[in-house]
């Protein structure tokens, strides 16, 4: 029981420190462009984890080389995209509304687990889908439905839907992760493959490594959070327990995101909280219920 226990708190953790992310991303946003913050988080990352390497480098080649195109993929899905597409979608939509858009994710895993997984959807689950749906295109649209016929739906919205996709893809495919390879060995492995096709990005848009990191006191801030806590910590958080309890359960998890976020996005950045937003979370947190909690009192 104990041990259950503490893949739920990792999962909190988890979101917790993701909700700081949406909101650091939102604040260094006018400073340095998404692909820089996302190459610049990661490559510290990947210096902080090489010493890992060094000492299990014999155990470490032997999982490249016999699951390479497993850890490519899910490396590229959860390290290179997700926060990419975070922090452009950062650059013109708030952290709260980056926040509520992204707690669907927690529906966008039932739909691919039906669809990857064949894990059917009943009625009511299905209800629930288009509920929650609702709920997303209600703070999308920021309460006006009819907005959806002058298409007044930013970029970053979208940016943020589209990564929410990515990470909801991400968590159903870990179901596939190969069982030898150990948590932290799995962190490292994506770090590395994600970081190698970042760069690839970063150098490809024509941007280079300078010192603006270190003379930058906020970016330089904003980088010691964001690779210490949610990149290491929620990065395992997250695979321990998705892969302990289920991508579906794991991924309820997801909306607490709103509520941590709102509050520290409040305090931090001044932003303020619309009837909207409510109403949109209540529409996602309908959603939800119908298709896990109800379903389990079903059952």
């Amino acid at each position: 029981m104990l041990t259950t226990y503490k893949y739920h708190i990792f999962l909190m953790l988890a979101v917790l420190f993701w909700s700081g992310n949406f909101v650091v991303g939102r604040f260094i946003s006018g400073v340095v462009s998404p692909i820089e913050l996302s190459f610049y988080r990661w490559f510290f990352v990947l210096v902080v984890l090489m010493p890992y390497y060094f000492i299990h480098f014999k155990r470490l080649n032997y999982y490249i080389k016999k699951y390479f195109f497993k850890i490519l993929f899910l490396g590229v899905l959860s390290i290179t995209f997700f926060n990419t597409f975070v922090y452009f979608g950062l650059q013109t939509t708030t952290a709260t509304n980056a926040l509520l858009i992204n707690s669907s994710t927690p529906i966008l895993i039932i739909l691919l687990s039906s669809l990857i997984l064949k894990k059917h959807l009943n009625k009511i689950e299905i209800f629930g889908v288009v509920i929650s749906t609702l709920g997303v295109l209600y703070v999308i649209l920021k309460g006006n439905f009819t907005e959806i016929l002058n298409l007044t739906i930013t970029s970053g919205d979208l940016w943020i839907l589209i990564a929410a996709f990515d990470w909801a893809l991400y968590s159903v495919l870990l179901k596939y992760k190969p069982q030898e390879i150990k948590p932290f060995d799995f962190l490292f492995l994506i770090t590395l493959f994600g970081v190698f096709f970042l760069s690839i990005l970063f150098y490809g848009n024509g941007y280079e490594i300078t010192s603006e990191v270190y003379e930058n006191k906020s970016l330089l801030y904003t980088l010691i959070y964001i690779v210490i806590f949610p990149s290491i910590l929620s990065i395992y958080f997250w695979n321990t327990g998705t892969i302990e309890i289920g991508a579906n359960k794991a991924g309820q998890y997801a909306n607490l995101m709103p509520i941590f976020g709102s509050i520290i996005a409040f305090y931090w950045l001044n932003e303020k909280l619309y009837f909207y937003h409510f109403t949109g979370l209540f529409l996602v947190l309908i959603g939800i219920y119908l298709t896990q909690i109800y379903k389990k009192r079903r059952s």
